[in-house]
């Protein structure tokens, strides 16, 4: 019987890792010892930063309420407060977006909160 040798198997192997590479600088992108280590870590990376990505947003939608909040007299967390006691289930993402295209609504929420916080 025949040997088999694992030539192909590790060219596969290495065309994969190295067309992952493509646009990466100098031996990154050329080399594959070197192109494996950067892949691992923009894999890694690209990970974290889908997780980062939710953190972020949250984050862009609580300042823009808060802004719009203060605008209309009302604090971030007291504007929360009162729309949970009033039993307005809204989420803070379409908080957001009604706080930058509707602000009549958004300032209508705004007085519910005041009240029930009042």
């Amino acid at each position: 019987m025949a040997r088999i040798k694992g030539g192909l198997n590790a060219k596969k192997k290495h065309n994969r890792v190295l067309k992952l590479a493509k646009g990466y600088r100098g031996a990154r992108s050329k080399q594959y010892r070197i192109a494996k280590q950067s892949v691992m870590r923009a894999l890694a990376s690209a990970y974290a930063g889908r997780k980062q990505k939710k953190r972020q947003f949250r984050q862009l939608w609580i300042a823009r309420i808060n802004a719009a909040a203060r605008i209309n007299g009302i604090s971030y967390s007291r504007m929360m407060h009162g729309l949970k006691v009033s039993g307005i289930e809204i989420n803070r993402k379409m908080l957001a977006e009604m706080a930058v295209s509707d602000p009549e609504g958004f300032a209508a929420l705004a007085e519910i909160a005041k009240k029930a916080v009042a």
